[in-house]
């Protein structure tokens, strides 16, 4: 059936089929999958014609939408066939069966999602690129199941669902559809044409890149889902990156965010598990900011004065974090002018043992800053993924830039604080606090939950006593005891996620790349001991600001001393595991060595250009 489906496409839209072999057993009848077809196809359109009229009235708005028939085509015809696909191959499989028809549907609806961001781009490259930065077992899920009575008394207010409605995955998105995204759109996405970059400034500023520019190469050194960067001199000869925005994304932000919004609730009307709206209300909040390149400009200024005013009051990174300079008299909404800044990936061990940085140095520095933005300034740089930030080399130590200022969060003083005693509670295993300031973050009875998506420990895990409890670990058993937490409570984790404040959701996304960039550097420093000490000068500077008197002062500093003498045993304990680590391999390497010395038999010789000799 779906193979007819597909021969009454457009040719415009046949870059989205796909094959695939169903089997007879379990499936509906051809009549089934035909009204399924006229319900699946029939709901998305009446939805996307009101997500329109709901979300953008305006006559502009609407035009936009009138003039994109193939997108929308495009949008209709990709979910439709995979719903279809789903309820066609899934039937009702049971078992292993069923687990394998299901990873099938999952990598054929990846393959359907990636063609679809590239045909349709701009905000549709986005959203991959959203889904491809999701951690598989250190992201947005806790790692391990939580196993200690308190948390299974917890857990029983509210039962899973039986194992037929809800398939096994250890993370909130399957892995088929994370992968797929990860190695297709992080790196490759769409280049705007020279005649497109030259129509942009002339309508913007007035003239050709030539008339602004001694040098512009017509060429883009780097390209992302929204603009593009080109490399110029001015005409003192100063080296310029200026990034322009690819054509005709501002016509387009509201008929693709209500389209896409409108598809996300149509599927989950037929698949109630399905339940990603958050993601969307997400880019639909962030997006037209994103897309107004005066508010990077302005956001960049916020974050070099905040970052100014720490180095003056002696913080550790003064002088080592750089924002680049902006160059108004050349920028507008749709173009942004800034100094040209040569550096490494931050990621990039081998460029980095090149000029002689430590892993170590970088990912201290990296979280150091973002700590500090966010217990200290409450004005967060909320995409810190590893293509915006750069490292060099000045005065012998490494120097962090920060490019892409365009995703932005200012959290209120009570946020910051409530968010940093959480923290706090966390790192000391106070189960009443953690519960309290969970509440403020509409967790309610899902405190547990919350606090293994924080500090990717299960609950056992954060409510020991020890002083490493939330050491970084990742063992096989820990990954396999993750996809039975998220096959247990995946509907609970995506509820959660519904109702917590949005900015916060935007805190999981820092961390989650955070925490991706220790990762890629190999986990040179465990980021909690530098989250420990922030969030605690951070409840230390505002309770010293409300009643500075002397008692107030001996408090604080105790605390202070407590929070200090944790984290000091906390890296001694770290530094002994490692040793003894580097002991036992430095052991085995000694015992292999009588292997490794014995005599090989010699290798055939061959003559040059000839066969071997016999």
């Amino acid at each position: 059936m779906l193979g007819r489906l597909g021969r009454l496409v457009p040719p415009s839209l046949r870059c989205l089929t796909y094959s695939t072999n169903h089997t007879a057993a379990g499936n509906p009848s051809r009549r089934s999958a035909w009204r399924w077809s006229a319900v699946v196809g029939t709901s998305l359109m009446a939805g996307v014609g009101g997500g329109l009229l709901v979300y953008q009235p305006t006559a502009e708005d609407l035009r936009a939408a009138y003039l994109t028939p193939v997108r929308l085509g495009r949008d209709v015809y990709t979910a439709a066939t995979t719903v279809i696909d789903y309820k066609l191959s899934l039937g009702s499989l049971t078992g292993a069966a069923r687990e394998v028809a299901l990873r099938e549907c999952h990598q054929r609806g990846a393959n359907r999602l990636l063609a679809l961001c590239f045909a349709n781009g701009g905000v549709y490259t986005k959203l991959g690129q959203h889904i491809g930065q999701l951690e598989l077992d250190r992201g947005n899920c806790p790692p391990a199941l939580p196993s200690c009575p308190a948390l299974l008394r917890t857990r029983t207010r509210a039962a899973p669902l039986p194992s037929a409605r809800r398939p096994a995955q250890d993370h909130l998105l399957p892995e088929e559809y994370v992968l797929t995204m990860r190695e297709h759109l992080l790196d490759r996405c769409p280049v705007s044409p020279p005649e497109e970059v030259r129509r942009t400034f002339e309508q913007d500023l007035g003239a050709p890149p030539e008339k602004h520019f001694a040098y512009f190469s017509p060429e883009p050194i780097a390209s992302a889902s929204l603009a593009q960067v080109h490399e110029a001199r001015d005409h003192t000869g100063r080296r310029l990156a200026v990034k322009v925005q690819h054509a005709g994304l501002r016509e387009s932000c509201a008929a693709d965010v209500a389209t896409i919004s409108a598809l996300v609730a149509a599927v989950r009307w037929i698949f109630p598990d399905f339940d990603y709206g958050w993601l969307v209300d997400e880019i639909k909040e962030n997006l037209p900011r994103e897309l107004d390149f005066r508010h990077e400009a302005s956001n960049a200024e916020r974050c070099r004065a905040n970052l100014q005013r720490s180095a003056q009051h002696g913080a550790w990174h003064a002088g080592r974090v750089h924002v680049p300079q902006i160059d108004y008299r050349t920028s507008s909404n749709r173009i942004l002018t800034m100094e040209f800044i040569d550096g490494v990936g931050v990621t990039d061990t081998t460029a980095l043992a090149r000029l002689g940085l430590s892993r170590r140095e970088v990912m201290m520095l990296v979280a150091e800053t973002f700590n500090e933005m966010i217990f200290a300034h409450g004005y967060v740089h909320c995409d810190p993924h590893a293509a915006n930030m750069l490292v060099r080399k000045v005065d012998g130590h490494a120097q962090l830039v920060l490019l892409d200022h365009g995703l932005y969060k200012s959290y209120t003083d009570s946020f910051r604080l409530a968010y940093a005693a959480l923290w706090r509670s966390l790192i000391f295993a106070d189960e009443a606090g953690i519960r309290r300031y969970s509440a403020s973050m509409n967790a309610g009875d899902a405190y547990d939950i919350f606090a293994s998506i924080l500090t990717q420990r299960s609950w056992d895990q954060i409510l020991e006593a020890r002083s490493d409890h939330l050491a970084v670990q990742r063992t096989p058993q820990t990954r396999q005891v993750a996809q039975q937490y998220m096959a247990t409570y995946s509907r609970e984790i995506t509820g959660l996620l519904q109702r917590m404040p949005r900015p916060l959701l935007l805190l999981l996304k820092t961390n989650d790349c955070l925490r991706s960039i220790d990762f890629a550097l190999g986990e040179p420093v465990n980021t909690f001991v530098i989250t420990a000490r922030e969030c605690s000068a951070a409840l230390a500077r505002e309770r010293l600001r409300g009643a500075p008197g002397p008692l107030v002062r001996l408090a604080v500093a105790w605390e202070r001393l407590q929070v200090e003498g944790r984290m000091l045993g906390f890296e001694l304990l770290l530094w002994y595991r490692g040793f003894r680590a580097r002991l036992r391999l430095g052991s085995r390497i000694k015992d292999a060595a009588p292997i490794m010395a014995t005599e090989l038999p010699p290798r055939p010789q061959h003559r040059a250009g000839g066969p071997a000799d016999a």
